[in-house]
């Protein structure tokens, strides 16, 4: 069996400039923490980020905001991050272009995505700001907005116990918009709290299956909500 476990500069060297990634988890909780922490030190800029949220202050997807390197933010809020909420011209998180998203249309553009669906539709966002410049779609007499779905280059995920293989399973929070968000990249790099051999997890708990993963990075702190 292949042997997907690397460091974490060697899992995310083939990121570049520009790269659109997807990060998992909630608001810091379930989030890959250290891939995040490591990948605002390697400096790459200009970044497209798709993510349940902006993380926390320094946290997460907040470790970019913080160092600069995020270009636009496709998230459902960003006001856990309080470096986001009190931003003001000057800051680095000034300048970044927000885009807001309902939480569950977020999730299913994902999902969307990655099973290779062409788009989402959904009423939620008819009449406000949400639905300024989309299409939309009537079925059945009802007005429907449609939503395209999200794919990225790199997709950085949290699991619980991954194996050696990439197979992964899920406890509490690591189970928000990770697993989806392993289907919807074209690479995908896991932030392990444990790595076992593979063999190791029952094959009726794994959540992910290892095809899907290209590297496996070790070190995540324990997730307990």
């Amino acid at each position: 069996m292949v042997n997907k476990v690397k460091t974490a500069r060697e899992a995310l060297k083939g990121l570049h400039d520009g790269a659109v990634i997807m990060i998992g988890g909630f608001a810091g909780a379930g989030s890959p923490n250290q891939l995040c922490a490591a990948l605002a030190e390697m400096g790459y800029k200009d970044l497209t980020v798709i993510s349940c949220d902006a993380g926390r202050a320094g946290i997460g997807a907040g470790a970019l905001l913080r160092k600069g390197q995020v270009k636009t933010l496709y998230a459902s809020h960003v006001g856990v991050n309080t470096e986001v909420g009190s931003r003001k011209p000057g800051d680095v998180v000034y300048d970044v272009e927000y885009h807001l998203i309902p939480q569950g249309t977020l999730v299913e553009q994902i999902r969307a995505g990655g099973v290779g669906l062409g788009g989402v539709i959904t009423p939620v966002g008819l009449g406000t700001v949400v639905a300024e410049g989309k299409s939309t779609i009537e079925i059945r007499g009802k007005t429907y907005l449609v939503e395209e779905p999200f794919h990225a280059e790199f997709a950085l995920i949290r699991g619980s116990i991954v194996d050696k293989s990439g197979n992964v399973f899920y406890n509490m929070a690591t189970r928000n918009f990770n697993p989806v968000m392993a289907m919807a990249a074209d690479h995908v790099i896991v932030g392990a709290e444990k790595v076992v051999e593979v063999g190791t997890l029952d094959p009726n708990y794994i959540m992910t299956p290892g095809i899907l993963v290209e590297s496996i990075v070790e070190g995540e702190e324990p997730c307990w909500i």
